[in-house]
């Protein structure tokens, strides 16, 4: 019970933190929503006019620091998070971010999570048989995947899938502008074939670090006593590889795992700006672009909280599956 209350008390007393930090970085940025919008109204509206609309759109730049630093707290935890003041003027930021999210849990989420149990079981056959033929050939590969860049994959991909073929597959957005979103075969190809590329390139760039940390991770194992008193008791090859093994070398990919699920959420944003996919990545790229500074604060306050409840759930997984780790010192 101990253990739990004090994970969640750093939980607490990280979030906090972590959104203090989220209030105060907008407002160190270059230009300002009221530069931004002028830029956009070509500089047709006078200045009183321009902090009118932003004041009617919540953001309020003559408030003190402080009203405003316990009006955004507020806000943040009822879901009270305004208007966009960036491209999308006026539209709900819950709206938006609705519409962005589940593109963004469906492609870098099952990319992502197809990179962590390929690349765990190639890294367990790579650690047990170690100096053999696929020990000897995949790390090095994998090693220069996991170096190369979202973006160059991503253009590299396009232009030998999109551009030498001819369109065999897409290069962009999510699905074909002349299909009718809906759940029918026809959407539903077009939503595939449209992940396809954006997809690979997540896997092919993620799938090298889990690799080479669970073959690490497994040759290190393999030297413990429990791994040799299992050979001496005659247990089969199998037995010792899956389930002492793999088992305990696995633990310590968890919490590289929960990391990698939290920022699932931000989406691989060089990826999705890429392909123009509209996930949070794209969207966060273009609340920048505009300064916006009501969506930003909610795509860094929803990536926050996406890291720390990842890292928690792993904590209470490792607790359960490993009692060491609730042991005192």
């Amino acid at each position: 019970m101990r253990y739990v209350l004090r994970r969640l008390g750093f939980f607490v007393l990280t979030l906090w933190a972590a959104l203090t930090v989220n209030f105060f970085i907008p407002r160190f940025m270059p230009g300002s929503p009221l530069q931004a919008l002028r830029a956009r109204t070509f500089n047709k509206l006078s200045p009183a006019a321009l902090e009118q609309m932003l004041t009617a759109f919540g953001y309020k730049p003559d408030e003190n620091i402080g009203v405003q630093y316990l009006d955004y707290l507020g806000h943040m935890f009822t879901g009270n998070w305004g208007v966009s003041i960036g491209s999308a003027l006026g539209e709900p930021i819950t709206k938006i971010v609705g519409q962005a999210l589940p593109w963004t849990l469906g492609l870098v989420g099952v990319a992502t999570v197809l990179a962590f149990l390929a690349g765990s079981v190639i890294g367990v056959l790579a650690g047990w048989r170690r100096g053999g033929t696929l020990d000897s050939i995949l790390p090095s590969v994998f090693v220069v995947t996991s170096a190369l860049p979202y973006f160059w994959v991503g253009l590299l991909l396009i232009l030998v899938f999109s551009v030498w073929t001819g369109g065999w597959l897409p290069s962009d957005f999510n699905y074909d502008s002349s299909v009718q979103p809906g759940f029918t075969p026809e959407f539903i190809g077009s939503v595939l074939r449209h992940a396809i590329l954006p997809g690979l390139t997540i896997f092919i760039t993620a799938v090298g670090g889990w690799v080479l940390t669970m073959r690490n991770n497994m040759i290190t194992t393999l030297a413990e006593d429990y791994i040799r008193m299992g050979r001496a008791k005659g247990l089969t090859n199998r037995k010792i590889m899956y389930q002492y093994a793999a088992r305990n070398a696995f633990l310590p990919n968890l919490s590289g795992f929960a990391m990698s699920l939290g920022f699932v959420i931000s989406g691989a944003i060089l990826v999705e700006y890429v392909f123009n996919y509209p996930g949070l990545g794209y969207l966060l790229y273009n609340a920048v672009q505009n300064t916006d500074y009501p969506l930003m604060q909610v795509l860094f306050m929803l990536f926050t909280v996406a890291v720390l409840v990842s890292v928690l759930l792993c904590d209470f997984a490792t607790a359960w599956l490993d009692p060491r780790s609730r042991a005192k010192g």
